[in-house]
């Protein structure tokens, strides 16, 4: 059974950095890529950040472009969300992801979650 745990987040104020990570395991097909979605209360789920598998690539929401970085440790089965200039709006339940097949910003093509890791900016 596939999975995914993450750790990292945290209450910081606004301006500041955080890195979240997220280790996989239990996967016997290959996983396509791994994303950061995050959803604050009131609001639908919003990716963030994708790297697919070898990091060959990434890809990043407008809202998070040029802050935040996603990097894959493949020894280690693990993602990383760095996050630097941290502002109010930025918090949120962050949830790792990972992909099978569709490697696009979009909840509903996710095929595991993890449960879930609260940020908090403080203005």
């Amino acid at each position: 059974q596939v999975q995914l745990v993450e750790s990292g987040g945290a209450s910081v104020q606004a301006g500041g950095s955080l890195r979240l990570s997220c280790a996989a395991s239990g996967y016997t097909n290959p996983l396509r890529c791994m994303l950061w979605f995050r959803q604050a209360p009131g609001k639908g789920r919003e990716g963030v950040a994708v790297i697919l598998s070898g990091g060959t690539s990434t890809s990043y929401s407008a809202s998070v472009k040029g802050r935040f970085t996603i990097s894959q440790d493949s020894a280690e089965n693990t993602v990383y969300l760095q996050m630097n200039s941290l502002k109010h709006e930025d918090s949120a339940m962050y949830y790792c992801a990972a992909a099978l097949r569709n490697c696009g910003l979009l909840a509903d093509a996710m095929d595991y979650w993890g449960k879930g890791n609260q940020v908090t900016i403080s203005s």
